[in-house]
């Protein structure tokens, strides 16, 4: 027993007053054990929520990282704490240094609390289409500095988290995935109009991307300088890629309009010469 307690009491370190002894390192090893078990089972708890239709994927996902930020700066402090050092003390005696950091740093902290902001509040998590800026992504990971999103061109864009917190953010799965887009087309003055709607709403269904409920639906917006004016609007889920299923659909508005004679007008412009008299001879 006696052999026991001395290995566990076995002096690796001495820094002054400072002692690193077995006993320390084992504890620290422990502590991480257990908080790594815990979040694991934490882990199969919630996914075990969501198989059984009490979670949905993006609250679990929000809790999973909320909690999981607390469980391990907890368990670095008692880490910290087993090795000897009085956190108390180690902040007290920095403070001039702290504060330098937290000027240099803003930033850092500034991106760190809109993590927690938009973990908590779940305006954007993993899966989103979210538009930032003009640019269009998924997002793939909100971190705690940090959201990687994953935009149209295949590209891993990496966004500061205050960004999605400051800037105006356009979340398109906030409703229940399902979100509405338009085509506009011009067609020539004298075209028939019937026509027109049926050819619209039948390229557009044609798509197997686009909602049949809610049914598409067409607007006749104005009578234009050389054209008459319509949009298609249809409903789709297909919120990442939707610049294809919009292509698509112009590709069958273009055939469809071939086969039944309806032209697509090119811009006119009237140009007008004033005649000037001619200039007299001297």
């Amino acid at each position: 027993m006696k052999n026991i307690k001395d290995f566990f009491s076995f002096e690796l370190l001495m820094i002054g007053d400072w002692e690193l002894r077995i006993i320390n390192l084992i504890w620290v090893v422990m502590i991480f054990l257990i908080t790594y078990t815990l979040m694991w089972l934490f882990k199969k708890y919630l996914l075990r929520q969501e198989r059984n239709n009490r979670l949905d994927s993006g609250k679990s996902y929000a809790v999973r990282q909320v909690v999981s930020y607390i469980v391990y700066i907890i368990a670095l402090i008692s880490a910290v704490d087993s090795l000897g050092f009085q956190i108390t003390v180690l902040l007290a005696s920095s403070t001039a240094l702290l504060v330098g950091l937290g000027l240099g740093l803003q930033d850092l902290f500034k991106d760190m609390v809109a993590g927690f902001i938009i973990l908590f509040e779940r305006t954007v998590t993993a899966g989103d289409v979210v538009e930032i800026t003009g640019i269009v992504g998924e997002v793939k990971e909100v971190g705690l500095r940090t959201t990687s999103l994953l935009t149209r061109e295949d590209i891993i864009l990496i966004v500061p988290n205050s960004k999605l917190t400051a800037e105006n953010v356009v979340n398109w799965s906030q409703n229940k995935k399902t979100t509405r887009f338009k085509i506009d087309v011009g067609v020539a003055y004298g075209s028939d109009t019937e026509l027109v709607k049926d050819l619209l709403i039948k390229a557009a269904i044609n798509n197997e991307e686009v909602l049949k409920k809610p049914e598409p639906f067409v607007i006749f917006n104005d009578f234009g300088d050389s054209s008459l004016n319509f949009s298609i609007l249809f409903f789709s889920k297909n919120l990442f890629r939707i610049e294809r299923t919009k292509s698509n659909i112009r590709f069958e508005i273009d055939r469809l309009f071939r086969e039944n004679k309806v032209t697509i007008p090119f811009p006119q412009r009237d140009i007008w010469f004033k005649n000037q008299a001619p200039e007299s001879p001297l």
